[in-house]
């Protein structure tokens, strides 16, 4: 393999790998917060302990995922100086604000409005407590808009100009605004809440059909789930379609593959607008992508339907093989952001910055054995982290609630005599 191609495949496995935390934080966190939002203001105190526990069970696999992830997230940062120093120096007048900001956001606000939450039960009001988590799904939703903003930077250039072969920003709202990044953060947002809702039916669907004695929690948490994760399944291809006009007018190569349109025509008007190269690039594999996500979204929006009519026929609890299908379909909603990212990164080849800074020239001027040894690294590294994610993931849901030690013990409520009560300690 070349120089390019090892940095290509290091920078598409680093990515793809912190992806499928991202998307799971992101689906997550939400879900988190309505229960904990339902377990706060909640008067039944039998009712109020049930959703306690359901809160304290989830959160606990949210924690999981995103102590790990952010581990991914520091690495990841070593193979942008290591491998593509072109782009920094061509595109970081344009887009360094953007991911400083994320930056900040994601490994100091998100983090710090986490750690309060995880450390406030038992000590903190609930309206306090509540906030918190209110905070960290805000933050984590708002990394995700300026990861895209950067993102939708590099699919389709907007605000800048470019003097001696730098951008430098002329036009900070359009950067904002660019579609190419809010019609994605509007996808990946659906998406996540598919992943983050698919993953609780499966958890909860696994545990009734064992004859969990934790009913009302797993069926309360499934309920949930349906709600969020049915309308979400269903809109999130409508809203991947509304990208297909803002790809013709700007990657017309990715929309001729998607579409079957003419290859050859559209190569020789690109190799005259930009020049001689290979802009015909994995065309197939762009396809493939397109219609393995597109074929996972629909079986999974037809099986949360299903549910739901299942759930409203009140047989959903009585038919053990359809739990064992929600089950199985854990892994699907992330096979599908795979490849939906695939399809997005790869679509613009040859460019890295489409129109304006190709792969080949933002490639930091390295050795190929250098590239082959920081390759291998990284992926075993990354590779090693997610098993590691998973396996205490499996292993908390496979518990059950019994295991959670997140949180305090004693039902979420105001200390009688204020804050200055005395508190259970909270454990993690």
């Amino acid at each position: 393999m070349s120089t390019v191609e090892l940095a290509r495949l290091q920078f598409a496995a680093t990515t793809g790998i912190h992806w499928l935390f991202v998307i799971l934080t992101m689906g997550l966190v939400p879900l988190v917060a309505i229960m904990h939002t339902r377990a706060a203001y909640t008067r039944d105190p039998v009712k109020r302990a049930v959703r306690e526990r359901m809160t304290r069970f989830w959160a606990q696999l949210y924690v999981i995922n995103y102590a790990v992830g952010i581990v991914t997230g520091l690495v990841m940062e070593f193979q942008f100086g290591l491998s593509w120093s072109g782009l920094s120096k061509f595109a970081g007048n344009v887009f360094g604000a953007p991911l400083a900001l994320e930056t900040l956001i994601a490994f100091f606000a998100e983090s710090t409005f986490l750690g309060m939450w995880i450390f406030g039960w038992g000590r903190l009001r609930r309206g306090v407590h509540v906030t918190l988590i209110w905070l960290v799904t805000l933050t984590a939703y708002a990394s995700g808009y300026w990861i895209m903003v950067a993102n939708g930077f590099m699919q389709h250039p907007v605000g800048h100009e470019v003097r001696d072969g730098v951008a430098y920003l002329t036009d900070f709202g359009a950067l904002l605004t660019n579609p190419n990044a809010l019609v994605a953060l509007a996808h990946i947002t659906l998406a996540a809440l598919t992943t983050g809702t698919v993953l609780v039916l499966g958890i909860s669907a696994y545990h009734l059909a064992r004859g969990t004695t934790d009913t009302e929690l797993f069926r309360g948490s499934l309920r949930l789930a349906l709600l969020v994760g049915t309308p979400a399944a269903w809109f999130v291809a409508t809203v991947g379609e509304m990208q297909l006009p803002l790809i013709r007018r700007s990657q017309p190569m990715k929309a001729a593959a998607l579409e079957g349109g003419d290859i050859a025509r559209v190569q020789a008007e690109l190799v005259h607008e930009h020049g001689p190269d290979d802009y015909v690039f994995a065309h197939d594999w762009l396809r493939f992508s397109m219609e393995s996500m597109t074929l996972i979204g629909y079986a999974v929006s037809t099986v949360t339907l299903i549910a739901v009519l299942l759930l409203w026929k009140g047989r959903l609890w009585r038919w053990r093989p359809f739990a064992h299908l929600l089950t199985l379909m854990i892994p699907f909603p992330f096979l599908a952001s795979l490849a939906g990212w695939a399809l997005r990164e790869m679509g613009r080849q040859p460019w890295l910055v489409y129109g304006e800074l190709t792969v080949a020239d933002a490639l930091s001027p390295v050795s190929r054995t250098s590239l082959l040894v920081s390759c291998t690294l990284f992926i075993a590294v990354f590779v090693a982290l997610a098993v590691t994610n998973w396996t205490l993931i499996a292993r908390f849901a496979r518990r059950g609630p019994d295991a959670t030690q997140l949180g305090a013990t004693e039902p979420l409520d105001d200390p009688p005599g204020g804050a200055e009560a005395k508190q259970p300690v909270p454990t993690f």
